[in-house]
């Protein structure tokens, strides 16, 4: 009996299968620069030094190339400092007059208000609304 010839097959593995598309992933948290300054920033209330790494990353790197939304959120982080530190003088002063022990820690409310104010918008690669504001 012949034996019946198998066609030559070209390739004798199938194809890849293509790779999937990648999504972002949602829910991730990015490390842009106004993130890095605000978690600085709420960092000192733990150990106290890091708000200047913060406040001078604020200013160099405003003078710095960057995304157009970012100019907003360092005119805020650089406000938030000096809101942080001539209220904090003020306060120490108002101690001797016993009324600095309140406004205190209504300061440091303020100012971590402000930071989780610029993280969220940060995250969201949105402006800050009123970069000018004394409050929150």
């Amino acid at each position: 009996m012949p034996e019946e010839a198998q066609p030559a097959d070209p390739s004798p593995n199938p194809p890849p299968a293509p790779a999937p598309a990648v999504s972002p992933v949602t829910g991730s948290f990015e490390f842009n620069r106004p993130t890095i300054i605000g978690l600085l920033y709420v960092s000192s209330f733990v150990l106290g030094v890091t708000v200047i790494i913060g406040v001078v990353l604020a200013y160099v790197w405003r003078g710095e190339p960057h995304e157009g939304w970012e100019d907003t959120h360092y005119q805020y982080l650089i406000r938030t400092f000096w809101i942080g530190l001539i209220g904090s003088g003020i306060c120490m002063i108002l101690m001797l007059a016993l009324i600095g022990f309140v406004l205190l820690p209504a300061l440091a409310v303020l100012v971590i208000v402000r930071c989780v104010l610029s993280l969220v918008n940060a995250q969201k690669r949105q402006p800050m609304p009123n970069p000018e504001t004394w409050l929150a």
